[in-house]
């Protein structure tokens, strides 16, 4: 257990830093596919949408890129704009089920990048997925080049996230939809800082507090840019609950345990030994599906 702690130790001290960017690029970097995708068929990096029945993360994560999708309305002959890809899952399946002309894809994380370029290249279709390291918030195309812009579970990382807005707004066409699926707190007295549960010290690590407020400033900072039929929908009720179980579920699985190293497992399950504790937390986190629409000229 003393070695557990040592390597949260070093993760906070690798991560630490005043420059927001720079704590998400290291936070990711951080993290070793040898534990995150053991026994998984995917790599999406999301908490997923768990509908009734549902056991698997790689089912309920895709099911939440498809919701993302949906909310967007990506179609056939679509031009794309992906902020904060991860390792891209999500955009191979956008482009087999829903056949937009391109995908752009903008991520700050070298290995994530490089994974889904490889994978593209390999599929033959980097042609139309184009993944560059870039930042939401400097996002380097022209104005009104996108009929979509998403952001799958990777908004809160945006500093500031109103920056964020913006550029959505500059780079969609007139007519164009934003979509985002997201982290907040489900109250305005749900203060980040206090937040106890080494499960959740990933809002703590790598959460700025300029992006900390509730769905009712988010859709006001929607309006301010432009953005029209602005909506922030909770659907946290298929999201939190149903991970927790997924993850206690795994981390009591033997198969889990003997593929990953005794290190790795013995932090994880100090990450989630109080489970009341992060049952109380998560009962103030929100998670939220937001849409909203650059006028038509």
């Amino acid at each position: 257990m003393l070695e557990a702690v040592k390597q949260f130790g070093k993760l906070v001290r690798m991560i630490t830093t005043g420059d927001p960017v720079e704590r998400t690029r290291r936070l990711y970097q951080f993290m070793s596919p040898s534990f995150e995708f053991v026994e998984r068929t995917t790599t999406y990096c999301n908490f997923g949408y768990w509908n009734d029945g549902c056991t698997s993360l790689d089912e309920a994560a895709e099911v939440m890129a498809t919701k993302l999708a949906d909310a967007a309305g990506i179609q056939s002959g679509d031009t794309v704009l992906d902020l904060g890809f991860g390792y891209g899952d999500q955009d191979f399946s956008w482009l087999r089920e829903r056949r937009p002309k391109k995908i752009h894809g903008l991520n700050i994380t070298p290995h994530q990048i490089e994974h889904a370029r490889r994978r593209a290249t390999e599929e033959g279709v980097a042609d139309q997925l184009d993944f560059q390291q870039g930042s939401a918030t400097d996002i380097p195309f022209p104005d009104n080049t996108f009929d979509r812009v998403v952001a799958l579970e990777s908004a809160f990382h945006f500093y500031p996230r109103s920056d964020f807005f913006k550029e959505a707004f500059r780079v969609l066409r007139p007519g164009g939809v934003l979509a985002v699926a997201d982290v907040l707190p489900l109250h305005d007295d749900v203060v980040r800082k206090e937040l106890k549960s080494r499960a959740l010290s990933w809002i703590l690590l790598s959460y700025d507090e300029a992006n900390w407020y509730t769905a009712d400033t988010y859709t006001k900072q929607l309006g301010e840019v432009g953005f029209e039929q602005a909506r922030v929908d909770s659907i946290r009720d298929r999201v939190w609950e149903q991970y927790r179980r997924f993850m206690v579920n795994r981390l009591a699985s033997p198969s889990y345990k003997a593929k990953v190293s005794p290190t790795s497992y013995k932090g994880m399950v100090r990450n989630w030994s109080d489970q009341d504790l992060l049952k109380k937390e998560l009962a103030g986190i929100d998670y939220v599906m937001a849409v909203a629409h650059k006028p038509a000229e």
